[in-house]
C-alpha cells in the first residue's frame, strides 16, 4: 500500500482526486492499494451522491458565510468538514479482500482496523449505525464508499479539534438517523477526539502500515473531473 499525504487549496480538487485516484488504481492493477491524509483547507459542506440539497442544508446560512455546497461520488448523508476534521481516503483492492465487495463487511473491516489503531492512544471507540465510529455515545467519524470493478473507495472524517457549532449552522436534522443518535440534534450528537492532528494522523498510518510513499498523483485526471463534474452545477444541485 501507498500513503499521499496532499491537500489541495481547491475543495473541488480534493473531492475530485479521490474518484481519480479509484480510476488510476482501477488501471494501474488489481492489486494497487493507497491510503491518502488530508484535510480541507477552509469550511465546506458536502452532499452525498444522493443527497437531497434542499432536506439536508441550510443554504442561507452557506450563502451568507460563503461556504461552498459540494457534492462528493459516494453515498451517505451530507457533512461539515474543514480544519479540525482530518479526512481519509482509502483505495482498496477486491481481489486482495474479496470479501470488501459486501458493503456491511467493507465498514467493519475499515471501521474496525481505525478503532483497534485509536486503542494505542488510550480511546475506546466503537462501530455505530452503519458506518459511524462512536467515543462516549457520540459520534466522531462518519464514513461512505463507492464501489467499481476492481476497487473500492472508502473515505471518511475523524473529528479532533472542527468548530462543531458549524454543523448546526449549515446542516439540517438529517433525513435518515440510526438508532443510537436517539433523535439528539448535532451539538448533542458530535464530539472531538481528544487528540492531536499528528497523533490521529500516524495512528491511521499504523492501521494500514503502508510500505512507499506516493510522490506523485493523477493531475490530469482530476483536472478534467474538477472541470466535467465536480465544479458543475449540474452535480453539484443534481438533486
Amino acid at each position: 500500500m501507498h500513503i499521499l499525504e496532499l491537500t489541495l487549496a481547491d475543495p473541488c480538487s480534493n473531492l475530485a482526486l479521490d474518484e481519480a485516484l479509484l480510476d488510476e488504481a482501477q488501471q494501474q492493477g488489481p492489486t494497487e492499494e493507497l491510503l491518502r491524509l488530508w484535510e480541507f483547507p477552509e469550511p465546506v459542506v458536502v452532499l452525498g451522491r444522493s443527497s437531497r440539497r434542499a432536506e439536508e442544508v441550510h443554504p442561507w446560512a452557506c450563502k451568507r458565510d460563503q461556504v461552498e455546497v459540494l457534492r462528493r461520488s459516494s453515498g451517505g448523508a451530507a457533512i461539515v468538514a474543514g480544519p479540525g476534521c482530518l479526512m481519509y481516503s482509502l483505495v482498496l483492492s477486491f481481489t486482495l479482500r474479496p470479501q470488501l465487495q459486501m458493503v456491511d463487511q467493507a465498514h467493519q473491516f475499515v471501521l474496525g482496523r481505525i478503532a483497534q489503531s485509536l486503542q494505542s492512544l488510550d480511546i475506546q471507540v466503537e462501530l455505530a449505525g452503519i458506518s459511524d465510529l462512536a467515543w462516549a455515545n457520540q459520534k466522531v467519524s462518519g464514513n461512505s464508499l463507492r464501489s467499481k470493478r476492481t476497487h473500492l473507495l472508502y473515505h471518511g472524517t475523524l473529528l479532533y479539534d472542527f468548530p462543531l457549532p458549524l454543523v448546526s449552522e449549515y446542516l439540517s436534522a438529517p433525513p435518515r438517523q440510526p438508532a443510537y443518535r436517539s433523535q439528539r440534534d448535532h451539538a448533542s450528537f458530535l464530539t472531538n477526539l481528544p487528540v492531536s492532528k499528528e497523533d490521529l494522523q500516524a495512528a491511521v498510518c499504523a492501521s494500514w502500515q503502508p510500505a512507499n510513499v506516493r510522490e506523485t498523483w493523477p493531475r490530469e485526471r482530476m483536472e478534467t473531473l474538477v472541470e466535467t463534474k465536480y465544479s458543475q452545477d449540474s452535480w453539484n444541485t443534481c438533486f
